[in-house]
Order: C-alpha cells, then sequence, then structure tokens
C-alpha cells in the first residue's frame, strides 16, 4: 500500500497534466471518434447540441460535457439595468468561445472620456513623464515589423511599448480588426468568451466582458473593459481600459482583473518598398495590466512568448480582410468601431496644453543583463525548491535541472 498509493496519485496527476499539454494528434483522434460515433448514434439521441455525444467527446473532461450529463449549475447573469432585460451566459457557451451581445444600454458614455483620450497622446508623444523605455525585441515577417520596449514604473505592473507595421492595409481595416470581437478567436486563442455589456450610439463607446484562458495552472481572468475610438485625420486613437460595472458580479472563478489598460494609435504610414506610397499601416499600442502573477515572472512569460503571439496577427488580419471583401455586413463589434468621435488636431493639441510633463526617452540598447541574471536566479531557485520537494530521486532532478537549463539558454538568446 505504500508504493501503491503514491503510484496511483502520480497516475492521475500524469493524466491530468496529459490533457492539459495534449498535441494536436490527439484533439485529430478525438474529432475523428467522434464523427464515428455521432454518425451512428445521432438519429437515437435528442438533437440537444448539449446532449449529442459529439458535444461530449469534444469537450470531454471540460465542465460543459459534466454539467450537460447532470444538473445545470447557475448561469452568469448580465443585469443590464433595464427591468426584465438579462443576458445569461452559460458555461457551455464559454467553453466554446462565443460571443454574446446584450441588450444596448446608453448608460456606458461616460466610461471612457477626454482625459483617457489626453493620457494616450501624451503616451503617443512620449510625454508623459515615465521612466525610460527598454529596448527587447526587433523583429519582421515580410509583411509586418514589430519592435517593443518595457520600462518598469515605481508603482504598478510593468508596462509595454510596441511599435508594428503591416504592410498592403489601411488604418480603417486594421482599426476594425482589433474592435472586432467576434472574429477574434479565429486569431488569438486565449480569448475564450467576449459580451457586449452596454454600447452607445452616439460616442461609439462600449464596455465589454472578456474571459482570457490561462495555463492550466492557473484560473482564467475576467475582464471588463471600457473602450472607445477618437479620429484625428484619418488616424485614430484608440482606448481599451478596465472599468467598473455593478451589473456583472463579482465572482472567485474566473478571477478579475481590475487593472488593465490596452489602447492603440493606429495611422497610415509609407511602405517599406520605398514606393511613396501610404499603402502600410503603423499601431503603437501601450499595454499594462495586474494579472495577480508575480511581476517578475510576468515579465519573463511575456519575454518568452511575446513574438509567438504578435506572429499570429499578420496571417490574422489577411484572413479578416479576405473575410471582410466577401461579406457584405458587418458584424457589431466591427460597426461600432466605425462609431468615433471625430475632433481636429488642433482641438486635440489644446487638450496637451495644460499640463507639461517631461519627455519619455527610449534606450536603444537591450535590456540590462543584470535583469537577465536575476531572471536566471530565480528559474534555478524554484527548480531547486522543486526538485526537493517532489521526491529525492536522481531522475526527477536531472530532468527539472536540465528543463531550467533550456529556458535559461532561451532566456539568454538575443532577440
Amino acid at each position: 500500500m505504500l508504493y501503491l498509493v503514491p503510484f496511483w496519485i502520480a497516475f492521475l496527476v500524469g493524466i491530468l497534466v496529459g490533457w492539459a499539454w495534449k498535441p494536436k494528434w490527439a484533439e485529430l483522434l478525438t474529432q475523428k471518434l467522434s464523427s464515428v460515433v455521432s454518425k451512428s448514434l445521432e438519429l437515437s439521441l435528442p438533437s440537444s447540441s448539449s446532449m449529442s455525444p459529439m458535444f461530449c467527446l469534444k469537450n470531454f473532461g471540460s465542465s460543459s460535457c459534466l454539467n450537460s450529463l447532470n444538473l445545470q449549475p447557475e448561469a452568469w447573469v448580465i443585469d443590464n439595468g433595464e427591468q426584465g432585460k438579462t443576458l445569461s451566459v452559460s458555461p457551455s457557451e464559454y467553453d466554446n468561445s462565443s460571443t454574446s451581445r446584450s441588450v444596448v444600454n446608453e448608460g456606458c458614455s461616460s466610461a471612457i472620456t477626454e482625459e483617457d483620450l489626453k493620457h494616450l497622446c501624451q503616451l503617443v508623444e512620449m510625454r508623459d513623464g515615465g521612466p525610460t523605455w527598454m529596448h527587447m525585441m526587433d523583429r519582421s515577417t515580410p509583411n509586418m515589423s514589430y519592435q517593443a520596449w518595457r520600462r518598469d514604473p515605481k508603482t504598478g505592473p510593468p508596462q509595454y511599448r510596441s511599435r508594428t507595421v503591416f504592410e498592403n492595409a489601411t488604418a480603417r481595416i486594421v482599426r476594425d480588426f482589433f474592435w472586432d470581437d467576434e472574429f477574434r478567436p479565429k486569431w488569438d486563442d486565449t480569448l475564450a468568451y467576449s459580451a457586449t455589456i452596454e454600447e452607445c450610439s452616439t460616442t461609439g463607446t462600449m464596455v465589454v466582458q472578456w474571459i482570457r484562458k490561462f495555463p492550466f495552472f492557473c484560473s482564467d481572468r475576467e475582464y471588463i473593459i471600457g473602450r472607445r475610438i477618437w479620429e484625428v485625420d484619418g488616424s485614430y486613437y484608440c482606448v481599451t481600459k478596465a472599468v467598473t460595472c455593478a451589473s456583472v458580479p463579482r465572482r472567485n472563478k474566473p478571477r478579475r482583473v481590475d487593472l488593465y489598460y490596452s489602447s492603440w494609435y493606429i495611422r497610415a504610414v509609407e511602405s517599406r518598398s520605398g514606393n511613396g506610397q501610404l499603402t502600410a499601416c503603423e499601431v503603437l499600442l501601450f499595454h499594462h495590466e495586474d494579472m495577480g502573477i508575480p511581476w517578475e515572472i510576468a515579465k519573463l512569460g511575456v519575454r518568452q512568448g511575446m513574438w509567438g503571439t504578435v506572429k499570429k496577427i499578420e496571417p490574422g488580419l489577411c484572413a479578416y480582410k479576405k473575410e471582410r471583401e466577401s461579406l457584405a455586413s458587418l458584424s457589431q463589434s466591427a460597426y461600432m468601431a466605425q462609431v468615433n468621435t471625430k475632433i481636429s488636431m488642433e482641438y486635440l493639441i489644446s487638450l496637451e496644453s495644460n499640463e507639461d510633463l517631461s519627455r519619455s526617452d527610449v534606450d536603444s540598447t537591450s535590456e540590462n543583463p543584470l535583469a537577465q541574471n536575476i531572471s536566471r536566479a530565480l528559474i534555478y531557485g524554484g527548480l531547486i525548491v522543486l526538485a526537493c520537494s517532489l521526491d529525492h530521486g536522481a531522475l526527477s532532478k536531472t530532468f527539472i535541472f536540465g528543463m531550467g537549463r533550456k529556458l535559461t539558454d532561451r532566456g539568454n538568446r538575443p532577440s
């Protein structure tokens, strides 16, 4: 019994970890198996999608499959402040990366104000008085170039600044692309669920709910985001940030992110082909959030996964352009992107003239080597604790330290 109990515990943990990290061939095998079983049983079972064998096989082990076989748990209810009109978000919808839309509520026009526009302008002009931006990355593909910087304020999480240039793309299509929640799951696989809570048909302001998938060792995160677009001479200032929303109750899971800021400045620029035409689109992104993860660990994760995430955007944008060319109608969120506030450059300058903040510099050198050494020390320190806490076997320690060496070597490669 002394040996059997740890063996079965390790076996069950191995199954859970293996299922969380299942490769693509396992998903393909599951799909083939589900199609065979569904064809044979489709006629004999009820037509409800939540009870079909196809649904349960595709979502085996998920809460939606278990819930379809047992009693349904309480749905997430979004109250829009209008009597008798609510939006219920069921777990099955959440598991299937769905997008839902609530009743329009005109009371969200004050969620994003001109103060937010002024702050974004200061970030774009690098006159927000913040610390120096440290260079992180410079990568490119045939149709996209990408640069990224990071800075660490005295208080708050790390802040990121990036510059992306898309070839053969207009500012308008890129604006709609980033705003289109219905299309986003096709290129952003972290978005598990999205819903429009409120929208204002006058200013284009929206309040949306996002739920993002995190790795299996972290719970998913919920975002209540307010967003609005200002247009200045064909360029777009797009502000999105976390806002409070009393109509969406806070729950233990998914965990809500209260500090979130992600805003863009989008404009047409000259193509790098040198033809003198404004056929490319530049996007300046400013992003920071507190996900509830230690900031040093979050910085290491962002650095390792940044390019892998960014390079999915360009093929997603190409697919979006093709879909827009073939479809006559817009999604609701893409339509709301076209409802924006038009202002003049003179008015924009007048907003900034009231404050005289110091200029934020950009450091052309890479990040401090000391920071990389600290990250390496954190990895090895954590792995030592992990190796000592698991067991006393030489094989497991060799495997753990081997993985740690790979992680630190990968982190020391030049970007």
